[in-house]
């Protein structure tokens, strides 16, 4: 993928305040401190488009970005064991759910693990109610690199038994080494672009 332009363009907590247009849209989910906002950086070749932290939980809002003008990528609120207080996390769900299940743009979801950890109860049921919605679901195994080869292949085949993520094989990815990238631009211009 050539990036041309990535730009924020705003950050919601409702449907009143998404963006309006007609672009298709692409959402990046999972838990807290997952590697999510550097898998988007790396994906646009930015180093600071999406704000890192060491801090998980620092995304508390629905963020949005376009493409090359063409398409969005939507950064969601991680989940898991974020420091923000509790009332806050109280809103994430219902405000994730509501973009997730009436967002009529939305073409698929990235849905982010950290290759050293295998998904639990949450990752499962997430995955099966976006089949539910009839949401394809992309499955990248972030922080590739912090495995050896041997290690990596063998918690790809424990991952890819333990959760069932559709027709879509799961991406290996490392922001350290840029691995993955084509790999996920391809699944993702597949949803946005069926027809090519």
């Amino acid at each position: 993928m050539n990036i041309q332009s990535a730009r924020f363009i705003t950050s919601a907590v409702k449907p009143s305040q998404y963006p309006s247009g007609d672009l298709p849209e692409i959402a990046f989910a999972g838990r807290s401190n997952v590697g999510k906002s550097s898998l988007i950086n790396t994906l646009v070749n930015r180093k600071r488009l999406v704000k890192t932290s060491r801090t998980p939980g620092r995304t508390q809002l629905i963020n949005f970005f376009s493409i090359n003008e063409q398409f969005m990528l939507v950064d969601l609120p991680g989940y898991g064991y974020a420091r923000v207080p509790a009332a806050v996390r109280k809103k994430w769900g219902p405000m994730i759910e509501r973009y997730l299940a009436e967002r009529n743009r939305l073409r698929g979801v990235v849905l982010i693990l950290d290759i050293r950890r295998m998904p639990d109860e949450r990752e499962r049921s997430f995955i099966a109610w976006l089949e539910q919605c009839q949401l394809p679901v992309v499955l990248v195994l972030t922080k590739a690199d912090k495995l050896s080869t041997s290690a990596q292949s063998r918690r790809y085949r424990e991952i890819v038994q333990a959760i069932d993520s559709g027709p879509l094989p799961p991406v290996l990815f490392s922001a350290k080494t840029g691995r993955g990238r084509d790999a996920v631009w391809k699944t993702i211009q597949t949803l946005i672009r069926p027809e090519s």
